[in-house]
């Protein structure tokens, strides 16, 4: 398979990858053939780009880290004990569920920790919270599994980092919903939403208090100028400083109806440069050695003018995947011919251009 922006894709190919709602449910599974009828209401929802089949890269396997039922199961579970603190009413059986698929995420990490993660999957972008929540934690639990934390600390990791957008039930829709900037007073509100969520969380003995402190600290920074306090380098938790990176890349690369997405290689190179301000240095470490800068799939133009699509990644250098190069120029070669671009040191990514 390979990855396509949606306006090259054409009526009769493949869908490789299903399409997923905001909230984690699959839209168009894969396998369907594309009409133009549903790829102008692809564009319509906002998609970007769709993994498709293709047989010169049939051998493509996207890993990204958690399966598509594991993540469904956790949007449902997310949406239920959500609506129950939003009225008031007891959230237990939810969180049970919660800490259920969340055990069921750490054992699909731990059995493939030598691959890296494609951490994005493709996804509208309307009310789009579930599934950043769900997202978010997939890469918080992955670092806390790379740093060899016990299965207790990710159990308590995970339950923090799913619920640490929680407050946001407080916050009224018109403003996290708004297209335009910002007012002074409604950024204001939405600071507020660290606060709200940890008074949810601590009144709720089905959350630890430390699982609640991930929805207090998640947007502080190490350098001290995050809020709600202020917090600096080690008084900030360790499970709110890996949510803070798991966090912010999760919505980078995102789509929100008042800015597009960034590219996983934009937004991977823009949390790298704020290491030591925004990020500890040594969680920042973890995360790079762990995500794929160039998911499997990608168009790539190469710094000698060839194109083709990342096969594989390199474990030791995220950085450096391999390349199926399939154009020179505009020509279309006959073979395709394969790089490790690690053992290529001067071919360069120039562009990812998924045509």
């Amino acid at each position: 398979m390979r990855l396509v922006n949606i306006n090259y894709v054409h009526e009769g190919e493949v869908l490789a990858r299903p399409i997923l709602s905001p909230s984690g449910n699959i839209l168009l599974q894969a396998g369907i053939t594309l009409s133009t009828c549903f790829i102008n209401r692809l564009i319509d929802l906002g998609l970007e780009v769709l993994f498709i089949e293709d047989e010169l890269f049939e051998d493509v396997e996207i890993y990204t880290g958690v399966s598509l039922k594991t993540r469904e199961v956790a949007c449902a579970a997310l949406q239920k004990v959500s609506r129950f603190l939003e009225e008031g009413k007891d959230c237990h059986a939810g969180a049970e569920e919660l800490q259920s698929v969340i055990q069921k995420m750490i054992e699909d990490l731990l059995s493939s920790r030598d691959i890296l993660s494609n951490i994005t999957e493709i996804r509208s972008y309307d009310n789009y919270t579930y599934h950043h929540s769900v997202n978010t934690t997939v890469i918080a639990l992955l670092i806390g599994v790379a740093m060899g934390w016990s299965n207790k600390r990710l159990l308590e990791l995970g339950m923090g980092v799913i619920m640490h957008d929680i407050g946001k039930i407080k916050v009224p829709q018109e403003i996290l919903n708004k297209k335009g900037p910002l007012t002074g007073l409604e950024f204001e509100e939405i600071k507020k939403h660290t606060v709200y969520g940890f008074e949810l969380l601590k009144q709720n003995h089905d959350f630890s208090l430390l699982s609640a402190h991930i929805a207090f600290q998640h947007q502080e920074k190490w350098d001290g100028t995050g809020y709600p306090r202020g917090l600096k380098g080690t008084q900030i938790h360790e499970y709110g400083r890996v949510t803070a990176v798991a966090d912010v890349y999760e919505a980078l690369t995102s789509k929100r109806v008042y800015r597009d997405a960034m590219k996983p290689h934009e937004a991977y190179e823009y949390v790298i440069a704020h290491r030591g301000t925004h990020f500890e240095p040594g969680v920042l470490d973890v995360f790079a050695r762990n995500v794929a800068v160039y998911p499997s799939g990608s168009g790539v133009t190469l710094s000698n003018g060839m194109r083709g699509n990342v096969i594989r990644q390199n474990v030791q250098f995220p950085t450096r995947p391999y390349v199926r190069v399939t154009y020179e120029e505009n020509n279309k070669l006959k073979v395709p011919i394969d790089y490790n671009l690690a053992e290529n040191p001067s071919m360069l990514i120039v562009a990812v251009n998924n045509r």
